[in-house]
């Protein structure tokens, strides 16, 4: 497993800025995406493998100020999960973040879960495992990576 440290950023749609040119509607994800990227490879050395895969992500998220009393208590009115970022779109921006690293391309991905919850430390916890199918190729494979 892989913490990355800080507040996840969803990886929303892109805007046509003229002349074939798009950018990212939000400015946090690509910083985000290249700090995700900069853990991949640190713990991942090898090359992108090509086998199926199963990838775990727990995103963390600090609670607000305003889910808390005065006297530092949670609010019995708090929610237990976080509502935004929506999920899809931080899931998004980890998988562009893991491919070529990771794995060759994210159609690889044959499950996929993903949690928001609340943690005092933000980050994304990434696990994965290789899945053997037959025909693939495969060091080591089935082994958590």
């Amino acid at each position: 497993m892989i913490r990355v440290p800080g507040i996840p950023a969803p990886q929303g749609s892109k805007r046509h800025v003229g002349h074939g040119v798009l950018i990212e509607s939000s400015r946090s994800v690509g910083p985000w995406r290249e700090r995700v990227a900069l853990h991949l490879v640190e713990s991942h050395p090898s090359k992108p493998r090509r086998d199926y895969i199963a990838v775990h992500l727990t995103f963390c998220f600090p609670r607000p100020k305003s889910h808390f009393k005065k006297d530092g208590t949670l609010r019995a009115s708090a929610p237990k999960f976080p509502g935004r970022p929506d999920i899809d779109k931080l899931v998004r921006a980890i998988l562009d973040a893991m491919t070529g690293i990771v794995f060759v391309d994210d159609s690889q991905v044959i499950r996929l879960t993903a949690t928001k919850v609340y943690d005092t430390t933000p980050g994304v916890d990434i696990d994965w495992i290789w899945v053997v199918a037959e025909g693939n190729e495969a060091d080591g494979a089935g082994v958590r990576a």
